[in-house]
């Protein structure tokens, strides 16, 4: 049996906090929980360049989700003025994708399901896309969720093909990071993240420790 020192042993600590970040990301098919994808920085298409997105998989077989770091400039309250609830959502109104970007979504934290027409990401955290589901959150916990105008949509098997070709960098969701209240620079700091995660993972340490294979997670081979 190999022996580490203490130095060692915490270089190997950090290495196994960075595997529990990636691994639930890593098997897409397998997964049931929600992801956050970090565009390259190759990724030039105008919709998704130096995106986050939060994505989980859909009753389709494929993965739903909404890019979560693009703030528009408008709020709840100005895109449905006659809609008193509305006017106490105090977060602006994010674009969250391409995909029916006339249709409003949520992402709600709840300790159940708050109606149908929703796709759970973690515990007590669902994305819905009724719209009488959509109302029933504005009038009863406004500011527990956060509003998007346009979706994310994959087939199946297709989020799978885009993480192998590496245009995602893929990280156990947060939160904390979806809820974030000042967006500007998320992109840069996640990105920043997987590139630390993937320089410890080539480490001596873990060269000796682990067999798994951060490149497949972590900026594929295209």
């Amino acid at each position: 049996m190999t022996r580490y020192n203490s130095s060692d042993m915490a270089s190997v600590a950090r290495i196994l906090l960075a595997l529990a970040l990636l691994v639930a990301g890593s098997a897409l098919a397998q997964e049931n929980e929600a992801m956050i994808l970090v565009a390259h920085p190759g990724l030039r298409d105008f919709d998704y360049r130096q995106t986050v997105l939060v994505a989980a998989p859909a009753p389709n077989g494929g993965h739903i989700g909404v890019i979560i770091n693009r703030p528009t400039r408008a709020t709840l309250g100005s895109l449905f003025p006659e809609h008193e609830p509305s006017k106490k959502v105090i977060d602006p109104v994010y674009y969250g994708g391409p995909f029916s970007r006339g249709a409003l979504v949520a992402i709600v934290r709840t300790d159940a399901a708050p109606g149908s027409g929703t796709v759970p990401l973690m515990k007590n955290l669902y994305m819905a896309f009724r719209a009488n589901t959509i109302d029933q959150i504005i009038e009863s916990k406004p500011n527990e969720a956060r509003y998007y105008v346009g979706y994310v949509g994959w087939r199946p098997g297709e989020l799978k093909i885009e993480v192998d070709r590496g245009l995602w960098s893929v990280l156990s969701a947060d939160t904390d990071v979806i809820f974030r209240k000042d967006m500007e620079g998320l992109w840069e700091e996640l990105l920043q993240q997987t590139k630390r995660i993937r320089a410890e993972a080539s480490s001596p340490v873990q060269a000796a420790a682990f067999t798994f294979d951060f490149s497949k997670v972590i900026f594929p081979p295209r």
